[in-house]
């Protein structure tokens, strides 16, 4: 809840205009009070949960020729009654764990300094702070990620998770509730080490969920705007750790590459990729054609299962 009962008070404290941002913020939360706006989060969970995979559940409904020579792995075909079993279970771990999770966290919000007045960051700020939670979450998680690959972690919780060796949009969080607190750490600790505005902090789990629903979604669309990201790892790239499954040993990071290329996990990914490429220059000098470039430069037609 804002400290001020009118505009013309919040001009004065600030020393300057409102921005217009400022304006719509201020008439919309001036007399909400805090732990309603962080209880915003769960809104935008379940809206972005089940808006974004809707996208991929189209094209992978429609069958479209032009379309599936981005599915990833091909020969798994999702029917609309294995999308709403997934949406169903996922929605009950988000009624039955995720919500009550983010009302009693509040507290905990507080005490990180996470604020929700005026004046909102600049453009900027907000871009460097994304930058910090998504390194920092990517980090962590990656350790995370390896640990529930242990015996014991992979069967008491992550084996969840692994059911769909083929991902889909909907499957992004489709995971042991406990997983689902414990990954909840790693995305809370970049607001919680360099807290800001409210604002912020909404919209880095919303592009969280969003990107986890990317590289969950099956595809490998060569028109996505995350190709233009450095380091990024994508569909093809996480697709593969479920693909292999159990015996997993490659690929646990979430969203860059660099922790999987530093610690050496990620050599199970590129010796696939190779073998691959191998595979199809035989076939293409069989044939009288010879293909030049290197696995970094396959496409994602070229790395479907076999």
């Amino acid at each position: 809840m804002l400290p001020y009962q009118n505009l013309h008070q919040a001009e004065a404290a600030l020393g300057r205009e409102l921005t217009v941002a400022e304006k719509l913020w201020f008439n919309y939360s001036a007399s909400k009070p805090d732990y309603l706006l962080h209880y915003h989060n769960i809104l935008f969970l379940v809206l972005i949960y089940s808006t974004a995979p809707l996208p991929y559940m189209f094209i992978e409904l429609s069958r479209s020729k032009k379309i599936e020579k981005h599915k990833i792995q091909s020969k798994v075909k999702n029917s609309f009654q294995d999308m709403l079993k997934c949406y169903k279970d996922v929605m009950r771990t988000f009624i039955v764990v995720v919500g009550p999770f983010q009302l009693f966290s509040y507290p905990l919000i507080k005490l990180t300094g996470i604020r929700t007045g005026l004046p909102l960051p600049s453009g900027w700020e907000m871009f460097w702070q994304l930058i910090v939670y998504f390194l920092i979450e990517d980090y962590t998680s990656y350790w995370v990620h390896r640990l529930l690959h242990s015996n014991w972690g992979y069967e008491k919780i992550h084996h969840l998770h692994h059911e769909y060796s083929a991902p889909m949009g909907f499957a992004a969080p489709y995971a042991h509730w406990s997983e689902i607190l414990i990954l909840g750490v790693p995305a809370f600790l970049g607001p919680a080490l360099v807290p800001g505005h409210i604002t912020n902090y909404w919209l880095w789990f919303v592009l969280r969920q969003v990107e986890a629903i990317e590289i969950h979604s099956g595809y490998d669309l060569s028109w996505s705007p995350t190709k233009f990201i450095p380091f990024y790892g994508g569909a093809e790239y996480h697709d593969y750790h479920h693909y292999v499954g159990r015996r997993s040993q490659s690929n646990f990071a979430s969203v860059f590459t660099y922790c999987d290329y530093l610690y050496g996990t990620d050599k199970g990914y590129r010796s696939h990729k190779s073998i691959i490429l191998r595979k199809m220059e035989e076939t293409l000098e069989r044939n009288g054609h010879r293909r030049e470039g290197s696995y970094n430069s396959m496409t994602s037609q070229d790395f479907k299962s076999e």
